[in-house]
C-alpha cells in the first residue's frame, strides 16, 4: 500500500478540490494516459488496484507509470462515538486530485490493447476519467 515513509504533520485539513490541475497535466513519459475529468480524493488501495489492473492486461509487456502519491492522511471517528474528544484517528491515505490530472501513463505495448488497459484501470478509480494519447494533449487538457 502506498503511504510517505514521514510526514510533518500526522493529521492534515481537508482542503478543497476546486480548480484545474495546473501541475501533472501532460503526458511526460509514456504514449497513454488516463486524465480525471473531475475531482476526488484517491484512496491507495484504488491506486494498487488500478495498477495491478493495468499490468495484468498488459501481461506485464511494456511500462507503466502511477503519477499520483497518496500523501494526505485522512481521518475517521468510530462509529456512535459523540461528538468531541478530538479529531480521529488515522484511516487511509489519499492523492488529491483535480480535473485534468494525468493519473496513469503506458508505453511499449500497442494502441488497443493501451486502451483497453486504462478502460479496465477507469473502473477502479472512483471518478470519471478518459483515455488520451499524445496527439490529444499537445496542447494540454481543455
Amino acid at each position: 500500500m502506498l503511504m510517505p515513509k514521514r510526514v510533518k504533520r500526522r493529521k492534515q485539513f481537508r482542503g478543497t478540490m476546486a480548480g484545474k490541475a495546473t501541475r501533472g497535466n501532460t503526458l511526460t513519459y509514456g504514449e497513454y494516459g488516463l486524465v480525471a475529468l473531475e475531482p476526488c480524493w484517491v484512496k491507495s488501495n484504488q491506486i494498487e488496484a488500478a495498477r495491478i489492473a493495468l499490468t495484468r492486461y498488459t501481461k506485464r509487456t511494456g511500462q507503466v507509470w502511477i503519477k499520483i502519491f497518496p500523501d494526505k492522511p485522512v481521518t475517521a471517528k468510530p462509529a456512535e462515538t459523540r461528538m468531541g474528544s478530538g479529531k480521529g484517528t488515522l484511516e487511509y491515505w489519499v492523492a488529491v486530485v483535480k480535473p485534468g490530472r494525468v493519473m496513469f501513463e503506458i508505453a511499449g505495448v500497442p494502441e488497443e490493447q493501451a486502451k483497453e488497459a486504462l478502460r479496465l484501470a477507469m473502473h477502479k478509480l472512483p471518478c470519471k476519467c478518459k483515455v488520451v494519447s499524445k496527439a490529444d494533449l499537445e496542447g494540454g487538457v481543455e
